[in-house]
């Protein structure tokens, strides 16, 4: 029976490992935490229709509910856009840890083995094949490696060059995160339940500000790390904007990293594959990848599935990336030039922006499964690009919006010609390409 060990609990690795194990295959998830620390203390939104992919049912009601329509703004809280998605593709939101202790219990069901405690710090390579893990507990061997040890994976920067996978994250492609749980301060009604302000302060980043009956949600992010203080310091300043954000922390508190960049260039090599936050599947503009791993991981495990020899090389493991690409990935490479567009815009600009209508509600209604903000910038709506470039009139905002449009353009024709079928010199040059794309710089 072939041996596959799973680098740490991240979801798509726990839910691949439970879909193999059902089949047979001997699966052994290694975790550095406790089973009863797995997950952040808050709450996640994710595709309901996400679930099925991995052969799980909806869960129980009370346990999770629709997530509140989001309310954007510009930098000086001028303008409001208010998102309108249809009910049907609204997300689901759940506690992170109920998420994993559905995942945990349907992969034991399944015959996954977990050894939790156990903190993963690299892989073991013969030649240019991954064929094993180091492990607290000693050295494992496996047939294949999953990697599920998130965005700084010891397995993944572990590798060697042969190996031809990058490890490195990249300046501006992560996102540290700090989110509380305070009291509700108010109970006047709140109109916009979910706000979501970019550049607040003129600061790069986002955050937002979701009063929910019992608590007030806070989110900072930025692309450079902070401490509590400048936390405090900023939460005071969305006080001063929404009453409902009281003082008393009622649970959270965490600073996280989180990926928001393109995927992955490659994400097998001979006896491994990565997935989840190791492989960069979050949604680059909203840090959101629960449902994207859970997809990836139903590819990963038909990937496998069809390797009926048990080869496992990246020969045999290369559709992964093809259909991961196709369905998901492709867009993703498009979506991280529209986030890195925003590191280039000032303040200024981005009120512009919501001032003037460039950006809308339509353009940031972003459902479970498609993103109108894609479809700005995309080759298929030349003629709204040219009536928001005209209704823009600034030179240097327009050629700052040209600029990104080159880019993105550039992007969707290199992951439009990935490789099929693998060839190493094919697969080579294809990544070469890719990585020239992504790193062309914007004004």
């Amino acid at each position: 029976m072939k041996k596959i060990l799973v680098a740490g609990g991240g979801h798509g690795g726990i839910a691949a490992a439970s879909m193999l194990a059902k089949r047979g295959y001997d699966v052994t998830v290694y975790e550095r935490h406790a089973e009863d620390a797995m997950g952040y203390d808050w709450t996640d939104i994710f595709a309901p229709g996400a679930l099925a992919e991995i052969e799980l049912p909806m869960p129980g009601k009370d346990l999770y509910e629709y997530k509140e329509n989001m309310t954007f703004y510009g930098p000086s809280y001028r303008t409001a856009l208010r998102q309108d998605i249809a009910p049907e593709k609204l997300e689901i939101k759940m506690e992170r840890r109920d998420i994993y202790a559905m995942l945990i219990s349907a992969a034991k069901k399944n015959g996954v083995k977990f050894v939790f405690s156990c903190a993963v710090h690299g892989p073991i390579v013969l030649g240019n094949r991954v064929v094993g893990i180091e492990t607290d507990q000693g050295a494992v061997y496996g047939d294949l490696i999953i990697d599920a040890c998130g965005i700084d994976s010891p397995v993944k920067k572990g590798l060697p060059e042969v190996c031809g996978v990058n490890g490195e994250t990249g300046e501006n492609n992560q996102f540290y995160v700090y989110r509380a749980f305070y009291n509700r301060a108010t109970e006047e009604e709140v109109k916009d339940k979910y706000k979501v302000c970019l550049y607040a302060e003129g600061r790069l980043g986002i955050g937002w500000v979701a009063t929910e009956p019992e608590y007030t949600d806070l989110l900072i992010g930025r692309f450079e790390p902070f401490d509590l203080e400048e936390a405090n310091r900023t939460a005071d300043y969305y006080r001063s904007l929404n009453p409902s954000l009281g003082t008393e922390l009622k649970r959270g508190g965490q600073f996280v990293k989180i990926p928001v960049r393109q995927p992955l260039s490659r994400l097998v090599c001979d006896g491994y594959a990565a997935i989840g936050d190791a492989a960069y599947m979050t949604v680059p503009i909203i840090g959101s990848g629960i449902a994207n791993s859970f997809k990836a991981a139903r590819m990963l495990c038909e990937t496998i599935l069809a390797d009926r020899f048990g080869a496992y090389s990246a020969d045999t493991l290369w559709k992964y990336q093809v259909s991961y690409y196709k369905a998901l990935g492709a867009g993703f490479a498009v979506l991280a030039c529209v986030k890195e567009a925003l590191t280039i815009f000032t303040p200024d600009e981005i009120d512009l922006m919501f001032d003037r209508g460039i950006l809308n509600a339509k353009d940031l209604s972003i459902d479970a499964d498609t993103t109108d903000i894609f479809k700005i910038f995309s080759g298929n709506n030349m003629q709204d690009i040219r009536k928001k470039l005209g209704v823009a009139k600034d030179k240097t905002l327009m050629k700052k919006m040209m600029t990104v449009g080159r880019k993105i353009a550039a992007v969707m024709s290199v992951t439009a010609a990935m490789p099929h079928r693998y060839s190493k010199s094919a697969v080579d040059s294809w990544v070469r390409s890719y990585e020239k794309a992504i790193s062309l710089k914007l004004l």
